[in-house]
Formats: structure tokens, sequence, C-alpha cells
């Protein structure tokens, strides 16, 4: 009988290994780059973790168990809370800002669909201990810096930003309890996903006619500055204080050149109610699918879980999203393959395999990347070989050996050269 793969979950054959390489080597690229530094965490933590960061109802959006000891675990469905509890445990050890990154594996117990898969990896950057807009821009820059690497431009992808701060005066200036925020919070942030009927309506019903309307009006803003026509900000409130981190954000982005990659869009609300600032989503132009990564600030976290009040922003991209659109656009470097070769080893008879093995072992104790036929074949059929595999050359060993020399072949040109085996050796 034939086991297939558990749904949701994804097979890496050499060829699709390259492709998850390819990207995680990117994100690890731009993160080392923009100056972060690469931590780790388990992959189960106590389930609790969970529920301190999205509530209870997290519990039947992961796969959660009881280990031999009656104790509550959960496979980790994201990484913040293992972040959080990392930095809460060394916070007075750790020079400020943190600047980490992590590349982790991870798994959601929900249904799978295009762009979202039970088991998937996603690239996290975070900053701790830094409350200046500054680093909110550097986090913003940081994914910029990759996406743009792999070839997407400002006419594929949108950095579409907001701020919860902003969002939260708004709402309490248009007159909403605070006891309606976070199931107020998680309808907006599924605006997008709901016939435009339904939104009205659920909002109504939420908190009346007068108030939808403005919040509508809200949503619908297409500057900063354009939210005094609905609200009007005072001198030192919140309200002010959000405009001016917005104001000053986007100012840092221009700076950094990658304002033409960044639009003001009150719709992003990020339905986590941890966010405490700017927060920001990356979205395909075309909009078809999911948003690409998401982020913001989270200045609470660290206390949520035992710390001190430490600021903290940070941003999250799966592979599954990422990985349709750089298909969709082409963008998968075409050099991208399950093997390549520095050498390919070619005895010509039998008699030499012996010589082929040990000059072979001799390239890999140098650091080269080489290989051989297991069997003996004709100098055609070996060649052959050396191509499916990448080979940059060819090393035959054939009837020149008897004198102490052997035949190096330039797979993409085709020239060749006869060269002593001791040279060789010393300068391959």
């Amino acid at each position: 009988m034939k086991i297939p793969p558990v749904k949701g979950t994804r097979d890496f054959y050499p060829e699709e290994m390259a492709v998850h390489n390819w990207i995680v080597d990117g994100w690890k690229k731009a993160s080392i780059r923009n100056g972060f530094e690469e931590y780790d965490g388990p992959i189960f933590e106590y389930l609790q973790m969970y529920q301190i960061k999205s509530g209870d109802e997290i519990v039947e959006q992961l796969f959660s168990f009881k280990d031999r000891g009656e104790r509550d675990l959960a496979i980790r469905p994201e990484i913040t809370p293992t972040l959080a509890r990392m930095v809460n445990q060394k916070i007075n050890a750790l020079p400020k800002p943190i600047k980490w990154f992590s590349l982790p594996r991870l798994c959601r117990a929900e249904r799978p669909q295009k762009g979202r898969l039970r088991e998937f990896f996603q690239w996290n950057i975070d900053i701790i201990g830094e409350d200046s807009v500054l680093a909110d821009a550097e986090v913003i820059f940081t994914t910029v810096d990759y996406l743009r690497e792999v070839g997407l431009t400002p006419k594929d992808i949108k950095v579409k930003m907001s701020s919860r701060k902003l969002l939260a005066a708004v709402l309490k200036k248009i007159g909403v309890p605070d006891e309606k925020l976070n199931p107020l919070y998680t309808l907006l942030d599924k605006k997008v996903k709901l016939p435009s009927e339904v939104f009205t309506t659920t909002l109504t019903e939420q908190v009346g006619s007068d108030m939808a309307g403005r919040i509508k009006s809200f949503m619908e803003s297409q500057t900063v500055t354009s939210i005094e026509n609905i609200v009007k900000a005072e001198a030192g409130d919140q309200l002010e204080v959000a405009i001016k981190e917005l104001e000053d954000c986007v100012a840092w982005l221009n700076r950094m050149g990658i304002s033409d990659y960044c639009v003001f869009d009150p719709g992003i609300v990020r339905g986590l109610a941890y966010y405490t600032g700017i927060v920001f989503e990356v979205h395909d132009i075309q909009g078809d699918l999911r948003a690409i990564c998401g982020g913001g600030r989270y200045d609470n976290l660290l206390r949520d879980f035992g710390g001190p009040a430490v600021s903290a922003t940070g941003m999250g991209m799966g592979d599954c999203v990422l990985e349709i659109l750089l298909r969709e656009k082409g963008l998968f470097d075409k050099k991208i393959t399950s093997r390549t070769l520095d050498y390919y080893v070619v005895p010509i008879a039998s008699e030499l395999l012996d010589e082929a093995v040990k000059l072979t072992a001799a390239l890999r104790t140098k650091g080269f990347k080489s290989a051989f036929s297991y069997k003996v074949a004709g100098l055609s059929k070996q060649l052959k070989n050396a191509s499916e595999q990448n080979a940059k050359y060819c090393v035959i060993i054939g009837d020149e050996f008897k004198a102490g020399n052997i035949v190096v072949k330039d797979m993409a040109t085709g020239q060749q050269k006869t060269v002593p085996l001791n040279d060789f050796l010393k300068n391959p």
C-alpha cells in the first residue's frame, strides 16, 4: 500500500529542495546584510505560550498534544512567542537593540488552500529595544530589499502601511467603546475578504449606522492627512502622535530609496490584538494572492510574557505565497538546479576506475564538488552524465595517464587541455 503525504504538507524532491534553498538562502543573505543575527528555538513549546499571545481560540488552529508528563504542548505555529520567551530569559544581558532573524519550519492545523498549507517555512525579522519609527522603517526596508533582489518591482508588489495606534485613536474619536474594539479589529481585518454589503451590514450591527459610515470613510482614506477630514487631531493626543509616526516612517523609507514600493492603506489592520503601532502587509498588485508577508510594532508582547515593557517591531514572510508569485512572474533563476559539480571524473576503461576514485577523493578533500560514475561506460555516455549533473569540468583519465597526464574539459566551451596530474592537484 502506498502511503501519501499528509494533506497540507509538501515532499521536497531534489528539484523542489533546490528552489526552497534558493528562497531561504536569499532570506538569510538579506537578513545578514541588514545587520540581523540568526536564532532558533524548539519545534514545540507549552501551549500556554500561544494562548497568551493569541487567546484560547488559537488552540483549534494548531497541533497540540500532551506529553508523558501530562503537560499541554503544541507544535509551533509561529516563532514570535519563542522569541519573546528567549529574550525575556536574557533581557539584561542582551545588547540593545536586538536585531534577530529566524527561518523556522511551522505547522498550523487549518484547511489547506492556495498559498496556505499546514506546514510551511517562514522568514522572521525583529528589532527589539528600539522605539524609534526608524526601526519600523528598517524592517520594511529589509523586507523590500529581499523582494527587490529576487526581481519584484513596484509594478509587481506594494507595501501597504497603516497604524494600529492610528486606528485606535480614530475609533476612540468616533466614539467606539473600548469593549467593542477587539471584535471590531477582527471585522476590519476581514474587510477585503467580505462582500461590501456583508461588511457594511456587520459593521452597522456592531457600532450603529453613524459610526459605521465614519469608519468606512476612514478605511477608504487615500492619504494620512485626509484623516483629519473625518476626525480632528488635537495637539499631543494619540491621533496626532500616530499621524506623526506614519509621516516620519514614510520619510525614512523615502531616504532609503523604496518609497515607490510603499502606499498608505488604512484597510491594513492585522487581526492580532498585540499590534500597537505601525503595521504593514506586502501584496501583489493584481490582488490575486494572500498577503506575501506582514508585520508591525508590538510594544507589549515581552511584558505579556512576564518580562519588562520593551518596544519591538518585526515581520513574517511565508514561503508558500512567495513561491507562487515568483513562479507566476517567471522570476526563479533558471540556473536553480538540484545538483552542480565542479568536476566529474571520467575513466575511459574499467582498470582506471581506481585512479578516478582516488582523484575524486583528492578533489573533494580540497573542497571541490566532485563525482564519478560507479560503472565505467563509454566516453560519450560519461560526458552526458557530467552534463546532466551540471559539471563545470570533466577530468578524463585515459591513455595520457600512463605519462602522468590527464585531460581537463571545459563543459561550457567544449575546450580541453592536457595537464600533468601533479600540477592539476596542486592547483585544480
